[in-house]
């Protein structure tokens, strides 16, 4: 599966390429709309955000501090939640598998850097079921509890799903956003506009659009 497709280009930039906001997102350009748009589970006037993302991408890892603050921005406007790209074993993947299960124990989000920092700064190879379960179990986790949700059905019917996910928001590469079931976003995307393989503002970027994006669904609440 791939990352950023600017992870591919940046080689061939040139540094230093002048910063432009995309204040107006252009569809087709900085985010892509969704057809059919997919169903949300926000409630009331808020917005649905997906997070997809991988917890070995390194752009995953980098946006992820940012992406917190942008959560916090927001606040009441969205409901926020996150979805883990399976790796080319689909359901047969570890990673997906621990964030399903730690989000069913409802520690996905105490998680999250935790997971980031054991696989980019410590660099833990958490490739496999069994490397997974024990560091988890160094962690303090339970043993027992987390091996009864691993195995249970809900988490294993998620996993197994997680393909047609994928299909249906045409998510073909991680981080992306999706808002409201309807628009997708990413770095990527967002460096048609920019030009840049600069990742702080590329991220930058992305925050805008997907702030634009949010705006125009919330009016159809």
């Amino acid at each position: 599966m791939r990352f950023l497709r600017f992870a591919l280009v940046a080689a061939s930039l040139i540094a230093g390429t002048a910063f432009a906001s995309p204040t107006n997102p252009v569809d087709g350009v900085d985010y892509v709309t969704i057809n059919p748009p997919q169903p949300t589970q926000a409630t009331g006037k808020k917005v649905e955000v997906i997070e997809f993302f991988m917890y070995h991408c390194p752009h995953c890892n980098a946006l992820n501090p940012s992406l917190d603050q942008w959560v916090k921005k927001q606040g009441d406007n969205i409901s926020f939640r996150r979805i883990h790209m399976p790796a080319t074993g689909g359901p047969n993947d570890p990673e997906a598998h621990l964030y399903l299960t730690l989000e069913a124990m409802g520690k996905a989000d105490e998680f999250q850097p935790k997971v980031f920092k054991a696989m980019h700064v410590e660099r833990l190879r958490l490739n496999s079921d069994q490397a997974i379960i024990d560091w988890v179990t160094k962690q303090g986790v339970d043993r027992t509890k987390f091996l009864d949700t691993w195995n249970s059905f809900g988490v294993t019917t998620k996993l197994r799903r997680l393909p047609q996910l994928m299909d249906a928001y045409k998510i073909t590469g991680v981080p992306t956003l999706v808002i409201d079931g309807k628009y997708q976003t990413s770095p990527s995307l967002v460096y048609n506009s920019l030009k840049t393989s600069n990742e702080t503002q590329l991220f930058q970027g992305t925050f805008q659009v997907a702030d634009a994006l949010v705006a125009k669904a919330a009016k159809t609440k």
